[in-house]
């Protein structure tokens, strides 16, 4: 048969698709106060905003026709169930977050959530990295999520002690010179 000729599905059998949740087994979405807030940002700017618009949009189309060639109509649907899907995620991750905030932990030179750690790598360069939740990952900034391999090795250690981390590239210490529990924007 002609994919011409063919309905689109209108379901929401794409959930289906969803990739699994890169949290442990029956653990905490733990997320820092900033992360919190962009994550509820973005979901009240879909529900508020976007979503309106797009259902705005989409019966315009419908209305004037033929829907079957509509491209207004078949773009409009398909970026409604995109949109509902971002909604539904957003959701369950802000009903799952427990709010951590660095800048309220007692000070230890002891590396959990939220803390930010200046490294020595063997070569001498110093990176800075802070450890977040799973929806805060920005490796440019140096944000690394709490589940990750090299947070997992840094998590428990304190200021002065070698890390060995596992990389791509084999074993590498680490050095960690400073720990601090500060905003993390």
């Amino acid at each position: 048969m002609n994919k011409a000729f063919t309905k689109e599905s209108d379901s929401d059998d794409d959930d289906e698709l969803e990739a699994p949740s890169p949290l442990p087994a029956g653990s905490r979405n733990y997320i820092t106060p900033a992360g919190y807030t962009r994550l509820k940002t973005e979901l009240k700017h879909l529900l508020d905003r976007e979503r309106p618009e797009v259902v705005k949009a989409v019966s315009w189309a419908a209305s004037n026709g033929d829907r079957s060639e509509n491209a207004d109509y078949i773009y409009g649907k398909r970026r409604l169930r995109e949109i509902d899907r971002r909604i539904r995620f957003l959701t369950r991750r802000l009903d799952l977050a427990e709010i951590v905030d660095p800048a309220a932990r007692e000070w230890t030179d002891q590396v959990f959530f939220g803390a930010t750690v200046r490294i020595a790598r063997e070569d001498g360069i110093e990176q800075l990295l802070s450890i977040v939740g799973i929806d805060e990952i920005d490796t440019e900034r140096g944000r690394i999520s709490w589940v990750s391999p090299m947070a997992r090795a840094l998590t428990r250690a304190r200021e002065g002690d070698t890390v060995t981390l596992h990389t791509p590239a084999g074993l590498e210490d680490v050095e960690i010179l400073e720990v601090e529990y500060r905003p993390i924007d």
